[in-house]
């Protein structure tokens, strides 16, 4: 595969990602709430990766029972509540404001690697950190109006889904020291389904899953938003470097933000427009500040 190529299947990639609010935005309109929606899109990611490791290796299947602690973590500190507050914001907010302030992840990776791994904190990312704060403060309406344009509950939620996904990348790294990221996704998707299922309440709306067209979205939102992105970005790794494919994976937040205006006609302010530029310009800032493993943990472990 040649570069090209390379940079394309991460750019579909990051784009996939960047759809799931249709799926999940018809999910809501068809009777599923929010942890529904996140019970949906782990099972039904497990069950297609289940097929696609069956197909490819099947050793990737093999753990250690000793080390399932490290997947419970993740499972519960971030797949289950970044899930929660990413599409928790954009019902209470938007898409393109949740998928904006889900990409201040980087921002806190940053903070937590300096608190618990003692890493240099030089002044490329604190200029990274002060742009992000500014930016965020222009998208949800504080800057310069003084007059926000989000409720709290929503800022929160979409700070949260970054926070929590800077928490995997953190805590998924114990895994990824010891496993294929594959089998680090994988099983970490069954954990998050044996977690959230008990308690989401599918069981309830038996009756939602009886159209044809439910379960198009279903799919959607677990194979082209969940599984087929992780498949193609991954590969794209393999043949650019990671500081590369971290800012090509920037289109994700800006194919969300055209979805929210093109399907849903959500509207941006031009200082919210400005503010995502800026929160943009934060993560292509502290990206290039960081050496490829710790980039290449940061985005694999994406799900």
């Amino acid at each position: 595969m040649d570069s090209k190529s390379s940079l394309f299947f991460i750019a579909l990639g990051a784009s996939l990602w960047g759809i799931i609010g249709i799926f999940v935005n018809q999910l809501y309109e068809i009777g599923f709430t929010p942890i529904q929606v996140v019970a949906i899109r782990v099972t039904t990611a497990f069950f297609f990766l289940v097929i696609y490791v069956l197909s490819k290796n099947r050793h990737l299947f093999k753990i250690k029972l000793t080390d399932s602690w490290y997947f419970v973590g993740t499972v519960i500190i971030s797949i289950v509540l970044f899930n929660f507050c990413l599409f928790s914001a954009m019902e209470e907010a938007s898409i393109s404001i949740a998928f904006i302030l889900l990409y201040t992840a980087p921002a806190f990776v940053t903070v937590f690697s300096w608190l618990f791994f003692k890493e240099a904190l030089t002044g490329r990312k604190i200029s990274a950190l002060v742009i992000t704060l500014i930016g965020c403060s222009f998208v949800i309406g504080v800057l310069p109006n003084v007059s926000a344009s989000i409720s709290l509950y929503g800022f929160i939620l979409g700070l949260g889904s970054g926070l929590f996904y800077a928490l995997y990348s953190i805590f998924g790294k114990a895994a990824l020291q010891h496993y294929d990221s594959l089998t680090v996704t994988l099983y970490t998707f069954l954990f998050a389904s044996v977690a959230i299922l008990p308690f989401s309440g599918l069981a309830a709306n038996g009756h939602l899953f009886s159209s044809v067209s439910v379960w198009g979205f279903i799919i959607g939102l677990g194979f082209f938003s969940t599984m087929l992105p992780f498949i193609l970005y991954t590969k794209g790794l393999q043949y650019v470097e990671s500081s590369r494919a971290s800012i090509i994976a920037t289109i994700e937040p800006v194919v969300a933000s055209l979805v929210g205006f093109l399907v849903f006609n959500e509207t941006l302010t031009i200082w919210q427009y400005a503010g995502m530029i800026l929160v943009l310009s934060s993560v292509i800032l502290v990206q290039e500040s960081k050496n490829k493993y710790e980039q290449q943990l940061l985005e694999e472990v994406k799900a």
